[in-house]
């Protein structure tokens, strides 16, 4: 019986103000039988999976709406109306922020009066009426219709504060205004000033959020819009949305492929930098892979499209990137629970506020003033921006370093690793043999031993005779013909090349063809890592190749900074022994266990994992697959489409064990902007709440603060913007 593969659906969600606004709705969705929610303040979306079957789109945006907030369902097509629609929304908000600016500004200087000692009414006090009272039931509608669904839905949020203490403001000055009461204040500058200060900050925050999701746009921008197609033997312009897997695609120097797929005719270099980080163009020839949005240099290249639109390994990117974001880190947990009971708490204190100073001062003007001020500096909004924002940046920064963070989850335990277990083979080294030495005998040199070998080896493709053959036609040696070509399986080759006969193999094959072998060369070789095959005539030995799986460059240095960063390595490889000590001790690891098995590797991991620390596996994504599994955190290391990015936590563009060191880099630096943002917003609240309630702050000061509490956080959160990979 095949396995339930859940639905997944993304929703966009209208009329959020603050932490308790999600917190409700991921309580009303979980109510939905089956159906498991996580709602994103930062984003405004909602992602949620549930088993076919036991509920629908329609049950989901019908139980968002109940709880007083709009939905709508986010298509894969939707990203450039969605973003339109954000963009209409903020002109929209600007318009009314500056029209309540207007109606505000003659009710400050009224206050700025009073500030200076003048307790006379400079603008007339029906005037102010007049002024206030648009901007709190107009332009300050939105709050009570908040307040409201809130109200409704069975709990309170940031609308809830604002509109109650603005009311009580508002509604005390007007009962004095209207009934001529002279010897009281008014206090209309204030309801006003806090209704304009939270939309000015509600629209500082909406632009610091949009900056949040920064690194997908550009990835996106990177993508052409049109892709030159062969049709019929004609090359013509089209749209991207009309090409098709199977179309041939041309590419002139300097344009960006369009698509991902195959070259079948051309060469080139091609800047892969959006893809994998890496600043140096590869080259590209007939056969070799391409992506999508990278960037043709120098060559014309006709690309076989296999991969188009949301088919292409940057449309694979931009989802996962947006799962990472959409998702919920562990540490916000604590925010979650505070937010769920923060407003109730607020209100209480507030009622506390306004009767313990009015029965202790006996002035119900002050103590309603100082109920005013606890309700307006009270901030729900950094609690739930605190971590998502960080998220966002720092998965958004990743993905642009070649870092792809599969969830929050993930990225936070990157930051607790304390053992990291890597394979050898396509981690530690380049995953294919290469020569890495040639030693002639006296009376030979290396380029004719190289001619020689390549010259027997031409026909075969043996993994072997392949690294001889890439030897020699880097070094540009012209091949002689071989007659007379004999194979000995898995040992070695006989030919006659020029009139005399020669042998190439393993050091047992030469040595049964009774010609003496330098055991002490072919031991040198060993201990380097290399696997040698002997050259020789009927005669004598004319010399030595070492052929090994070369050690990738940056290995050593992200071995260095792996232990530095207090880090255990440990290497396991089904290798023999005598090659995994040698790459052990070139890149100075400690512990290694050579020829293991598949299912050995995972036995390693759980072994590990009951020391109590943390273990993290590097691997190909491929044939590592079990233990990276069985691994807290699992790193899944390759190029292009060549790795697996669904399976593992975080998914490294790059083929170097660098990429790991820079991940638990990104995890360190998020982590910390994520605490630093916590402590901000407890801070905020557990200095500002005392002193409104001791009369130390006048509402629209504690207005302001709470406007810019949230802008604060999102701003300290776009900081993450600066990070940067370590140089290679």
């Amino acid at each position: 019986m095949d396995p339930v593969v859940p639905v997944t659906v993304n929703l966009a969600i209208d009329g959020m103000t603050c932490a308790a606004c999600a917190s409700r709705i991921e309580k009303a969705l979980a109510r939905l039988p089956g159906v498991d929610a996580t709602v994103n303040l930062a984003t405004e979306r909602a992602r949620i999976r549930f088993a076919p079957g036991t509920t629908d789109v329609p049950t989901l945006l019908e139980t968002v709406r109940k709880a007083g907030y709009g939905a709508r369902e986010l298509a894969a097509t939707s990203r450039e109306a969605e973003k339109s629609r954000h963009a209409e929304n903020y002109r929209r908000e600007l318009h009314w922020f500056w029209l309540s600016a207007a109606l505000t500004l003659p009710l400050l200087l009224q206050m700025g009066a009073m500030f200076a000692g003048s307790h006379e009414d400079y603008l007339p006090r029906g005037w102010q009426w007049l002024l206030a009272t648009p901007v709190q039931f107009w332009i300050g509608r939105r709050f009570y219709v908040g307040a409201w669904n809130a109200l409704r839905g069975g709990a309170a949020n940031m609308d809830v504060l604002v509109a109650l203490g603005t009311s009580m403001a508002y509604l005390y000055s007007a009962v004095v205004t209207l009934f001529g009461l002279h010897r009281h204040h008014v206090y209309f500058e204030a309801s006003a000033a806090i209704i304009t200060l939270v939309l000015m900050g509600k629209l500082l925050e909406a632009r610091a959020k949009g900056k949040t999701s920064g690194a997908i746009e550009k990835l996106l921008q990177l993508q052409p819009r049109q892709a030159r197609v062969e049709r019929n033997g004609q090359i013509s312009g089209v749209d991207l949305a009309s090409v098709v897997a199977g179309d041939m695609v041309v590419v002139r120097p300097g344009e960006r492929i369009a698509v991902d797929g195959d070259v079948v005719e051309g060469a080139s270099s091609v800047d892969e930098s959006m893809l994998t980080g890496e600043s140096m163009p590869l080259g590209k020839r007939v056969g070799d892979r391409v992506y999508a949005a990278t960037q043709n240099q120098s060559g014309v290249l006709k690309i076989h499209a296999t991969g188009v639109g949301t088919r292409s390994q940057l449309a694979d990117i931009v989802r996962l990137v947006e799962e990472a974001q959409g998702s919920k880190a562990p540490i916000q947990r604590l925010a979650d629970r505070i937010s769920g009971i923060f407003v109730p708490v607020v209100l209480a204190i507030s009622l506390v506020t306004l009767l313990g100073w009015w029965m202790v001062s006996g002035d119900f003007t002050q103590a309603l003033v100082n109920a005013v001020a606890v309700l307006v500096i009270a901030c729900p909004c950094a609690l739930g921006l605190a971590t998502p924002t960080a998220i966002a940046v720092g998965t958004g920064r990743g993905a642009q370093a070649g870092i792809l963070v599969r969830s929050a989850e993930a990225l936070e335990r990157a930051e607790k690793i304390g053992i990291v277990v890597v394979d050898k083979t396509g981690t530690l080294t380049v995953g294919r043999p290469v020569v890495t030495k040639i030693l002639p005998t006296p009376g030979c040199n290396e380029s004719e031993v190289l001619r020689l070998a390549a010259s027997l080896e031409q026909y075969s493709e043996h993994p072997l005779a392949l690294a001889v053959l890439a030897r020699s036609r880097d070094a540009g040696a012209t091949l002689l013909p071989a007659t007379d070509f004999e194979a000995t399986p898995g040992l070695g080759v006989r030919a006659q090349i020029e009139g005399r006969v020669l042998f190439l193999g393993a050091p047992r094959f030469v040595a049964d063809q009774v010609i003496a072998i330098d055991e002490d060369a072919v031991r040198q070789l060993a201990d380097a890592g290399a696997t040698a095959i002997v050259l020789a005539d009927e005669q004598r030995v004319l010399g030595m190749i070492g052929i090994a799986d070369e050690v990738r460059p940056g290995s050593a240095s992200a071995i260095a900074q792996l232990k530095a960063m207090k880090i255990d390595v440990i290497m396991l490889t089904g290798d023999n022994r005598a090659t995994a000590a040698a790459v052990a001790r070139t890149l100075g690891i400690d512990r290694f266990r050579a020829e293991v098995l598949p299912g050995d590797k995972v036995a390693e991991v759980g072994r590990l994992k009951q020391t109590g620390r943390l273990v993290a596996m590097a691997g190909d994504g491929i044939n590592d697959a079990p233990a990276l599994a069985a691994a807290d955190v699992s790193f899944a290391i390759g190029a292009g489409s060549d790795i697996a990015i669904e399976s593992a936590d975080i998914t490294l563009m790059r083929s170097d064990l660098m990429s790991v060191v820079d991940a638990i880099r990104l995890s360190h630096s998020t982590l910390g902007k994520i605490r630093q943002n916590l402590f901000f917003a407890f801070f905020y609240n557990v200095l500002g709440i005392p002193l409104a309630a001791l009369g130390l702050l006048n509402p629209v000061i504690a207005g302001a603060a709470m406007a810019l509490s949230s802008v604060s956080v999102v701003t300290n959160s776009l900081l993450l913007k600066k990070w940067k990979p370590l140089k290679r």
